[in-house]
């Protein structure tokens, strides 16, 4: 008998069984397939926590799974000097707020305190909780903007910053030891909550939250009554916090979509909650087309990714790439701040190595130290907290491609409601002007230059997927590419054995970021190439930029790189 029938067949038995699941189990009867993909492995945990499918099985999200994971957590948390406490938030995923309890329940059982937030709130709220009530980690129960049928477990530590690879590590080996059903320890919620053992965050926290927030307001939001804005949660948890701001500002006009404003897991209008898909964008058009909006703003239903929608000059609504809007941004934070003298002579920005150069030249521009770090906004935390402990550098802001940004050291994960109220303030101080935000991207890459990224993303399910993700890195490791549509590699960069080669000169450099399985090429005429694995879906993502002359040159030389690596697969595959 195959290990995932073992554990199909101990998982069935099992008396007093989630009744859900059993039933799902009993409908799993005979099918050897999808028994091996629920039970071939357990779900993996690591620097982003769990994230999975929901239902039955070692592979799943699910009540058993949860509570194991937390076992972990709290058997590490209670053999550190670090404060036993945690910070718990969850968003409007199915089965988030069960999640939660059975993680509170379990916490509380090894001694814990529990800070639990009483409704949805968003990613950044509960990385700004760790930090207001000193807790040795926190946990928020969402799978971001993955399709309806995921849930995930994100981690934090002590910092409020999404735990790295050693921590992740540490508490992984403890979770292998435990049973699924005999592992973990639980508290009665109810019991729980009469002892003081789960404690129900109070609004002062995430008012406290908003008015650091709304700190980091660059101007003094003049004009911002006149801007028409759509507003679109995509029926996860940004709406209280963006409303909030809204009216601080003195956002007079906002309209949000009404089919997309109620919490709702199973994401009825959208099959990927994600502002990165244009689909996700379809009714808020449509909206701001009636309404006449300035710009439209979509956030994932845990609130740290920003999509922003721009009218351009034949009055057409253009989704903005999360480049376009970091670089508009970094502009509007580093520019407003300079004018206004708040901008610290020892001023820092962060951002991945798969994000635009551009923002590269407005750093030097304004005399701002620029720093990569690898992908995950959890690299820009760490720069943050390395900056406040070895007084380096001020902070000032970071951004990453995939749509997460933030300004201000309040929070150490990216912010979608932080984000969303500097892009209402920007869009006001363009307006102000005559111009709209397409107008002021223009300008950016007329003093800048034409940056245009793109992203072949290549999706490979199961076990076979897993083992051609493998192949396709393993190929470009050992059959290393001289060029890429043309274009020379110049510096060819493996992340995971940290060597940097010149194909030109045989010259070698180390890395000095942490080992990652990523590779990076530097390319002749200004363009650059980045392949990696993703940590939380079953995807290889290839990352590419170029700079050019115009804007139709810059679409032209990336088409060319995507098509260059459509040709590689074929190749490898």
């Amino acid at each position: 008998m195959s290990l995932a029938m073992q554990r199909y067949e101990t998982w069935r038995s099992q008396p007093g069984l989630d009744a859900t699941l059993s039933k799902e189990l009993s409908a799993m009867e005979g099918d050897a397939e999808k028994i091996l993909d629920s039970f071939g492995c357990d779900l993996a945990f690591g620097t982003a926590g769990l994230r999975g499918v929901l239902g039955a099985g070692t592979n799943r999200m699910n009540i058993y799974t949860v509570a194991r994971a937390t076992q972990g957590l709290a058997s590490w948390l209670a053999g550190t000097s670090l404060p036993q406490k945690v910070a718990i938030a969850y968003d409007s995923r199915v089965g988030s707020t069960l999640f939660s309890k059975v993680a509170a329940q379990v916490l509380a059982a090894n001694g814990m305190t529990v800070y639990l937030y009483p409704r949805l709130e968003p990613t950044p709220a509960l990385s700004f909780a760790v930090r207001y009530y000193g807790c040795g980690a926190g946990i928020n129960v969402t799978a971001s903007h993955n399709p309806a049928q995921y849930n995930g477990y994100k981690v934090y530590g002590a910092d409020g910053c999404q735990i790295g690879p050693e921590t992740a590590d540490a508490v992984l080996a403890i979770i292998e030891t435990l049973d699924y059903f005999t592992g973990p320890k639980y508290m009665d919620f109810d019991e729980a909550k009469r002892a003081g053992k789960i404690i129900e965050i109070p609004d002062s926290c995430l008012e406290a939250f908003v008015d650091a927030v709304y700190a980091q307001r660059v101007g003094g939001g003049e004009g911002i009554e006149e801007l028409k804005l759509v507003y679109t949660p995509l029926n996860g948890a940004g709406l209280e916090c963006i409303r909030m701001l809204a009216k601080k500002l003195g956002v007079k006009n906002m309209t949000v979509v009404p089919e997309q404003e109620k919490p709702d897991g199973t994401f009825p209008t959208v099959g990927y909650p994600n502002p990165e898909d244009p689909k996700a964008f379809t009714l808020a058009i449509k909206l701001a087309q009636e309404k006449h909006a300035d710009i439209i703003i979509g956030t994932d239903p845990d609130s740290d990714r920003i999509g922003v929608v721009v009218k351009d000059n034949n009055g057409n609504y253009d989704i903005l790439t999360g480049n376009m809007t970091g670089a508009l941004l970094t502009e509007y934070v580093l520019g407003g701040r300079k004018e206004k003298g708040t901008l610290p002579e020892n001023a820092a920005m962060v951002k991945t190595i798969v994000t635009t150069e551009m923002v590269r030249a407005i750093a030097e521009n304004y005399g701002v130290k620029l720093f990569d770090v690898l992908t995950g906004f959890k690299f820009i935390g760490e720069k943050i907290k390395q900056f406040e402990e070895d007084h380096s550098y001020s902070y000032v802001f970071g951004f990453e491609e995939s749509y997460g940004c933030l300004s201000g050291t309040y929070a150490r994960d990216k912010d979608a409601v932080g984000a969303s109220m500097l892009v209402c303030e920007m869009a006001a101080y363009y307006k102000n002007k005559g111009m709209t935000l397409y107008d002021g991207l223009m300008e950016l890459y007329n003093k800048y230059g034409f940056y245009k990224e793109g992203v072949k993303s290549v999706t490979l399910k199961g076990v076979d997927g897993a083992e051609q993700i493998q192949k396709i890195m393993e190929y470009l490791r050992n059959n290393g590419p001289s060029d890429f549509a043309g274009n020379k590699v110049i510096w060819a960069k493996d992340y995971k054995t940290g060597v940097f080669k010149n194909l030109l000169t045989g010259e070698t450099e180390a890395s000095t970021l942490p080992k990652s399985n990523v590779l990076y090429y530097n390319l002749d005429d200004r363009a650059w190439l980045c392949v990696r694995p993703s940590g939380t879906e079953p995807k290889i993502k290839f990352y590419m930029g170029v700079k050019a002359d115009s804007l139709e040159k810059a679409v032209e030389k990336t088409d060319a790189l995507v098509a260059s690596v459509d040709e590689l697969l074929k190749k490898i595959l």
